[in-house]
């Protein structure tokens, strides 16, 4: 019996790898939040990215939302979630342009996280500079951390 080598279309394993590489890139684009696009050609779907981070004193929340104005940004906060919504308008389109591409996101979003422990809603803050929106959650008395010094006898 000879030993015959493959051709690539008939390579089993060739085909069960580009068959892998075509689903990853399926899940790729769909789970990418950026790269997301709704079933309507013309409309693009966006949400910001957040960073979640806590020290002993707080929680901190920093989303990327380049182009919108403070006045377009909501914020709310219901038991231990935080919402932040907010639209992000399409610039005028020009009359007589051909475009090449047409990649920027624009529309409403929305993005809720759960907070690790409770904060003292009196309290919050909210700062935006340079396209990036940072919420300062200051934690409760309860839920800070508390040091137990130990005895030793």
């Amino acid at each position: 019996m000879a030993i015959k080598k493959w051709r690539r279309e008939e390579d089993p394993f060739g085909l069960l790898k580009s068959f892998r590489d075509e689903m990853d890139r399926l899940f790729e684009d769909f789970f990418t939040p950026w790269r997301r696009r709704s079933l309507l050609p013309t409309e693009a779907v966006w949400t910001p990215e957040l960073d979640v981070y806590e020290d002993e004193n707080e929680v901190v929340v920093t989303a990327d939302v380049p182009g919108l104005k403070p006045e377009e940004i909501d914020i709310s906060i219901s038991g231990n979630t935080l919402t932040i919504r907010g639209e992000k308008k399409r610039e005028e389109e020009k009359k007589g342009k051909n475009y090449y591409r047409l990649e920027r996101s624009h529309g409403s979003f929305s993005r809720s996280v759960e907070l690790p422990v409770s904060v003292d809603t009196k309290k919050i803050s909210a700062t935006y500079k340079n396209g990036v929106l940072e919420v300062t959650l200051p934690k409760v008395e309860e839920a800070k951390p508390k040091k137990v010094k130990i005895e030793v006898k």
